[in-house]
């Protein structure tokens, strides 16, 4: 038996029918295989709905739906009058989950809390370089320079001290990096000699747990029985991995899945249509962009970087791939986000400049590249293929010969984190709803060294002033920096800014209480299913 038969054979074997016999059961056609099941670890949606967002919990988080920042394994918290002390309380009682490799002989407590932060701050701590050691988020996040200590106060205390202040902080650890691990497990599974089981084999306090998970075909969790906010109303959630948009509808039509995300633009007009599909929408807080490695040439040049962007005909784009589902992009963070500069001016589609500056650039005749293509669907770019085949003709109309280059989504993500492409389509959907989380993240000197900074981009100018936001509390003078910021980003043009999108969630009509999470995750404690 081939291996896609053996997936689909054992994805209907846990899945069956949705029918009454399985009221409790909700099953979510995920679009792709997570990376792993330590949020650490990765930084893509589809690794963070399969761990962090149903699997852990962590000190603050985001209330389902908003980016409002409510208590979650801390009941409250304090700050210092110099923005440098953060004190977190606590909560007591709250139960572990227990798998087959472990039992928890005790409650969360401050131990995991330490651990999960100093894991990825120290490098010397004994898990810093299991399962490959790169903790992308946390360094994105500036943390390694941020963070001078986490420390234990007594077993329901937490002490963070920071190397200075930062807006954002609270925000940021709201985020899905910022998960709370057992520490208890870690410790058995090191002295087991099995340390990696703590990233494959999830341990956390959230409302469900992993059963099993076979790759590229299902995911199947129960819910965790002594959950602190209560037992899920659902008693098994199924991730039915379904990378086809298509395939995924038409699960969704045959009542063979709950909830499936990004649905193409093309099926959309039906969906409004069909009986059998609630058509969720809102304006995404997302960004789709192709980046230039700046550490490669002819990409250190800006005049290069500008003509490419002159030579990318966006409106072409945005109808072909978005289908009226996308407005054109000009600035790397959203117009749905505080501090938008709109009176930013975006490069105008003209082939002929775009010619005159590579010929400035001395690249009269052109020259050789390559454009790396998503092979999955996200909220930023439900077609990463097709775009790249029309930047490729865009380019080729200037003299620039392109090669569209493609790998799994895991191998795509860690090549491209390498620095192995020379441009790259990828995207973003904001994680806190602070700009901070676009401009820093992505742009920031920081992040392009092991961050998500993949146009390896570092800019003093623009650098310094996003820097300088963090330390400012008043968000009148952080809006001020990040106009600027936005204003320096286009001159220098590290990208090819193309997309932001409208969010489409199909559910199914039996579904009750379903939030589209404008942070772009998919969470499933709240949601149940009508009788």
């Amino acid at each position: 038996m081939n291996k896609a038969l053996m997936g689909a054979v054992a994805a209907a074997a846990l899945l069956g029918a949705v029918g009454a016999a399985e009221a409790k059961t909700m099953v979510y056609c995920s679009e792709g295989s997570p990376e792993g099941f330590n949020p650490q670890l990765f930084t893509t949606g589809t690794t963070f709905d399969a761990s962090s967002r149903n699997v852990y919990n962590r000190l603050v988080e985001f209330e389902r739906g908003t980016t409002t920042v409510q208590p979650g394994l801390a009941e409250r918290y304090e700050v210092s009058d110099d923005g440098l002390t953060y004190t977190f309380h606590l909560r007591k009682g709250v139960k572990f989950q227990t798998t087959k490799s472990f039992t928890p002989s005790r409650d969360f407590n401050a131990d995991d809390v330490v651990f999960s932060f100093m894991r990825q701050l120290d490098p010397n701590h004994p898990y810093n370089k299991v399962s490959g050691g790169t903790y992308e988020y946390f360094q994105g996040m500036n943390m390694p320079s941020l963070l001078k200590a986490v420390e234990k106060v007594d077993d329901h205390t937490v002490r963070f001290v920071l190397n200075r202040p930062e807006a954002p902080f609270i925000a940021n650890i709201a985020m899905d990096f910022a998960s709370i691990l057992s520490a208890e497990y870690a410790d058995q599974m090191m002295k087991a000699g099995t340390p990696e089981k703590v990233d494959l084999e999830p341990v956390g306090t959230g409302p469900y747990q992993l059963v099993n998970y076979q790759k590229d075909a299902v995911i199947r969790y129960k819910a965790h029985p002594d959950y602190w906010r209560g037992k899920s109303s659902l008693d098994t959630l199924v991730f039915s991995i379904t990378p086809d948009a298509s395939v995924r509808y038409a699960k969704i039509q045959a009542g063979e899945c709950h909830v499936m995300p990004y649905p193409n633009p093309a099926d959309l007009v039906k969906m409004k249509e069909d009986p059998k599909v609630n058509l969720m929408s809102q304006e995404g807080l997302n960004i789709g962009y192709l980046a230039f490695n700046v550490r490669k040439k002819p990409f250190d040049d800006v005049k290069v970087r500008q003509a490419l962007n002159m030579a990318v005909n966006k409106a072409a784009i945005i109808d072909a791939i978005y289908q009226g589902a996308g407005k054109a992009a000009k600035n790397p963070i959203p117009p749905t986000i505080w501090s938008y500069n709109d009176k930013v001016e975006d490069y105008a589609y003209d082939p002929e400049k775009a010619k005159a500056l590579l010929k400035e650039a001395g690249f009269e005749n052109g020259f050789e590249t390559d454009i790396w293509a998503m092979p999955v669907q996200r909220p930023y770019n439900p077609n990463a293929r097709r775009m790249a085949e029309m930047i490729q003709a865009d380019w080729a109309a200037v003299g620039v010969k392109a090669q569209i280059v493609s790998y799994e989504w895991g191998e795509y993500l860690k090549r491209a984190q390498a620095g192995e492409h020379q441009t790259l389509l990828l995207g973003w959907t904001g994680d806190n709803g602070d700009p901070d989380n676009f401009l820093a993240v992505l742009l920031g000197c920081d992040a392009a060294n092991g961050g998500s900074n993949y146009a390896g981009w570092c800019y003093k100018p623009f650098d310094d002033l996003i820097m300088k936001a963090k330390t400012v509390s008043g968000q009148a003078e952080r809006t001020k920096l990040y106009e600027e910021a936005q204003v320096i980003f286009k001159e220098q043009a590290p990208w090819v800014t193309i997309a932001h999108s409208v969010v489409y969630q199909p559910i199914r009509p039996e579904v009750t209480d379903w939030k589209i999470d404008p942070l772009g995750g998919h969470y499933f404690y709240g949601p149940g299913l009508k009788d």
